[in-house]
Parts: structure tokens; C-alpha cells; sequence
């Protein structure tokens, strides 16, 4: 019970800082896009110390209160996707550990990354282009954010497991 106890008070205290990071993406419009970065490694967080299950209702949690309390609505679908994005890799990820055979489990991991993100991302460029790119849309802008698109992923892809690594590593032992 203890141990349960712990890890509930551990998971209110991140929802709390992952709400107020998605409150304060809205309020410092110039640092937006990496306040709601930061925002989902909470779900990483979560997921990683506690498990998938208490993962998915820290997500879910995260979704309803920053759609209660922060100011710009947008921003908490822009983190819903990120965090849905980390929910399936660390779920993959576990999944992948425990699979035998030959076949290769990287190449398999990063396929799923790149499916799971452009299922997400594709539509939106084609059906909803309006959310990222104001001007004039023709198939050249579509097909430079598509393969901008892919060069985000990896980019937010490598600062998630630099962050997981290197900063949580450090702080995990100070702060559990």
C-alpha cells in the first residue's frame, strides 16, 4: 500500500508540473513548441515509473485539465498528439523487449515510430493544412512539410530518449 501510495503522490506531483507546462505554452507564446515537448516527457515519465496502465490515465488526466485550465485550447491537442505518440512508443517498446526470434527489433521499432507519427501527421498537412502553414497551399508546400515533417520526428525522437537518458536518469535517484 505504501509503495502504491507513493506512487500516486510521485504521478500528481508530474501531472501537475505537465499541466503547468501546458498552461505556460500558452502564456509564452515564443517557447511553445518546447513547453508542450516538455509536457509530454511527463507521460514518458509516468509510463516508465509506474506502467502502461497508470501511464494511459496520467495521459488522459493530462488532456482533461490542460483543456480545463489552459488558455489556448489548440496547444492541448498539439500535446495529446505528442503524448500519444510517446504512450505508443514506450508501449511498443515494451512489447518489442519480450519478442523472440530473428526478427530485428530496432528496424521494427522505428518502423512503428514513423508509422504511429505520419498516421497523425499526414492527414493533418492534407486535410487541415491551415493549422501549420498560413499561406497558399500548393503540392510543393505539402511535400516540403511532409519531409519536414519527418525530420521533426527525429529530431523530438532524439531529444525524448537524450531526456530520458541523461536528465530523468539524474533526477529519478534524487527524487525517488
Amino acid at each position: 500500500m505504501l509503495l502504491n501510495a507513493k506512487k500516486m503522490a510521485f504521478l500528481g506531483l508530474l501531472l501537475a508540473v505537465t499541466v503547468l507546462l501546458i498552461v505556460l505554452s500558452g502564456v509564452l507564446e515564443f517557447n511553445t513548441l518546447f513547453l508542450i515537448g516538455a509536457a509530454s516527457f511527463g507521460v514518458g515519465i509516468a509510463i516508465r515509473e509506474s506502467s502502461i496502465r497508470f501511464g494511459l490515465g496520467f495521459y488522459m488526466a493530462a488532456i482533461l485539465l490542460g483543456l480545463i485550465l489552459a488558455p489556448n485550447k489548440f496547444y492541448c491537442i498539439t500535446f495529446a498528439a505528442m503524448g500519444f505518440y510517446i504512450l505508443v512508443i514506450e508501449y511498443s517498446f515494451d512489447k518489442l523487449a519480450n519478442l523472440k526470434g530473428s526478427i530485428s527489433r530496432t528496424k521494427l521499432y522505428w518502423l512503428i515510430k514513423y508509422v504511429v507519427f505520419n498516421i497523425m501527421y499526414i492527414p493533418m498537412i492534407l486535410f487541415l493544412p491551415k493549422l501549420i502553414y498560413q499561406g497558399n497551399m500548393n503540392p510543393m508546400i505539402i511535400l516540403i512539410m511532409m519531409l519536414a515533417g519527418q525530420i521533426v520526428l527525429l529530431v523530438y525522437d532524439k531529444a525524448y530518449n537524450y531526456f530520458q537518458r541523461f536528465i530523468w536518469g539524474r533526477f529519478r535517484s534524487k527524487l525517488l
